[in-house]
């Protein structure tokens, strides 16, 4: 019997809110004080769902789990979401399977902001509106529309490559103003490193309330363009000829995936590997479609940075792995074998 591909579809969404459904209930369960996995399920659904779930977990275990460790996990789902869907997008808008979502200049922007707060001591990165987050935020967007403006100064015939000789620079400068401040102040460099690796850490619900608009506004639109960037897909000729205002598209694109890589960043720092391979193991696995790419990458993007925190927080306790370190050291491995596989 043949099944539609609609069906597939659907059957793949329902698999992979199964994989995050099940990243988030580890995440929640397991650390120094370990919980119930039912419990914990209910106690989400609880929070998460009108009506009322009867957990079954006590007085302490309720504040752990609503207190502590879910606005860390949901604050992972968000920007896991983000950055792998921020890097399906690059990779389609630049038809290139390696770019990711720092390609046009937010991690240096981003890294010389937050490196500004912590050096004139604004800010240690935590809570609601902390100045280390603002600046790293501001920074981010202002190395991408440095960006921008170059890259539209070139040979509008070759947009693509511009915008990305362009991220190159903005990146190298702001770097070399980074390495200066670093140097200036030596003392400071610790805390920039450790923000640079990338970190969950929350302060309560007040990240995730900072991220969720920008995550949920970026990527409802991003979802709906999926279409364009099936076009884009097929050549920017065969995209004219077919009406589509092939600069503008992508230019748009571009900045709509910098500006949610730019929110996630100024929350969790520098997280690298998931807007890489998320997208592109997806498109390994389930096909080279945006419309299953991009909803697809939300999802594992979300649960595999869930399960990269969980080992962060895990491995060596009491103390805590950087979650760059982690995302690296598996998500490399990881994407050697999926590579190798779809080869052969």
């Amino acid at each position: 019997m043949n099944v539609r591909p609609a069906a597939v579809r659907i059957s793949w969404l329902v698999g992979a809110a199964a994989f995050v459904l099940l990243a988030v209930v580890l995440a929640v369960a397991v650390g120094p004080t370990s919980i119930d996995p039912l419990g914990v399920l209910a106690e989400t659904l609880d929070a998460a769902l009108p009506g009322d779930f009867d957990s079954g977990l006590n007085e302490r275990e309720v504040t752990i789990v609503r207190t502590l460790r879910l606005p860390r996990v949901v604050l992972g789902l968000l920007v896991g979401a983000s950055l792998a869907t921020s890097g399906a997008v690059f990779q389609g808008v630049f038809r290139n399977p390696l770019a990711d979502p720092y390609l046009l200049g937010v991690a240096s922007g981003g890294g010389l902001g937050a490196t500004i707060a912590f050096v004139y001591d604004l800010g240690d990165g935590k809570g609601l509106l902390d100045m280390v987050q603002i600046f790293a935020f501001v920074g981010a967007l202002l190395a991408v529309a440095m960006t921008w403006a170059m890259g539209v100064l070139g040979d509008r015939t070759r947009a693509a490559t511009s915008l990305i000789l362009a991220g190159v620079a903005v990146a190298s400068f702001f770097t070399a103003i980074q390495t200066f401040l670093q140097q200036a102040f030596t003392e400071d460099i610790r805390q920039v490193y450790t923000w640079f690796l990338g970190g969950l850490a929350t302060s309560g619900w007040s990240e995730v309330s900072q991220l969720l608009p920008f995550s949920v506004i970026c990527l409802v639109l991003l979802v709906a363009s999926c279409r364009m960037l099936d076009v884009l897909a097929v050549g920017d000729e065969e995209a004219t000829m077919l009406g589509m205002p092939v600069g503008r598209v992508r230019v748009a694109l571009a900045v709509l995936a910098s500006l949610l890589t730019a929110a996630a960043v100024a929350v969790s720092g520098l997280i690298s590997f998931v807007g890489l391979i998320i997208p592109h193991t997806v498109r390994l696995l389930f096909g080279s479609n945006y419309r299953v790419i991009v909803p697809l990458s939300i999802f594992f993007g979300a649960g595999f940075l869930v399960l990269c925190d969980l080992a962060a927080r895990t491995l060596l306790t009491p103390s805590e792995l950087p979650i760059g370190v982690v995302t690296a050291f598996f998500g490399a491995p990881f994407f050697v074998v999926i590579l190798r596989t779809a080869n052969r």
